[in-house]
């Protein structure tokens, strides 16, 4: 489809592929000369054989790619497992391939810092707001997200960024700033009612359940016999 967008004269720096598991050289070529973005939601691809997250064809070929999620009722909806999925799965291919060549040199394997810039930096340039946020920089507007590393998950700390990669998740979070605004206050939501959330959304599952003859597979027991 990329080379078919290329004949079109539809290719450009305002466009993100997404997954990019099936590309080829070529494409992944065709999107760096054009400018385009490429972001990759590894846990989703790996789960829903989308195919093997292509993280290192993507670096190849000079194009830094986003970490993104695609399908919150398929997959945890936060940056820590997307981190850690995409570390695994391309150091695993880097030292299979290794082995296959039965190679005695170590690999060159993806780092923590990479896959932190993916999270950060990467994804809000994806996204067309580098120059606001995705990095602390001076004149960028205060996002900040302040992790509590003293819990059993994370103590002691021998590098931060390997912490925040490999170790760290959601119950870390201490304070979140958006624009310099407090969302988060020791490890809990200033704004939002959750309890009318969780509500609203029972209530839309059950609705949903209650209009469709395909009941999904972990609530029936037996064909015809619904829980």
């Amino acid at each position: 489809m990329v080379s078919q967008l290329s004949e079109m004269g539809l290719l450009g720096p305002d466009t993100t592929y997404i997954h990019c598991n099936y590309l080829s050289d070529d494409e992944f070529r065709l999107i760096a000369e054009s400018g385009g973005m490429v972001s990759i939601a590894p846990t989703v691809e790996m789960i829903m054989g989308h195919g093997t997250p292509p993280t290192a064809q993507a670096l190849a070929h000079g194009l830094k790619p986003s970490i993104s999620i695609d399908v919150v009722t398929t997959v945890p909806g936060d940056m820590f497992t997307q981190m850690r999925f995409l570390f695994a799965s391309d150091r695993l291919i880097s030292h299979e391939a290794a082995f296959a060549a039965e190679s005695q040199e170590e690999p060159k394997l993806l780092t923590c810092r990479e896959v932190l810039e993916f999270a950060t930096i990467e994804g809000a340039r994806v996204c067309g707001l580098a120059d606001r946020t995705g990095s602390l920089t001076p004149g960028k507007q205060a996002d900040v997200v302040v992790l509590r590393c003293d819990h059993s998950n994370t103590y002691p700390i021998i590098d931060p960024v390997s912490t925040v990669v490999l170790q760290a998740d959601t119950r870390n979070i201490e304070l979140v700033f958006v624009a310099g605004e407090i969302l988060k206050r020791d490890g809990k939501l200033v704004h939002g009612d959750l309890r009318r959330a969780r509500d609203l959304a029972a209530s839309s599952l059950d609705y949903l359940l209650g209009h469709t003859t395909i009941q999904p597979n972990w609530v029936q027991s037996a064909p015809g016999h619904a829980h």
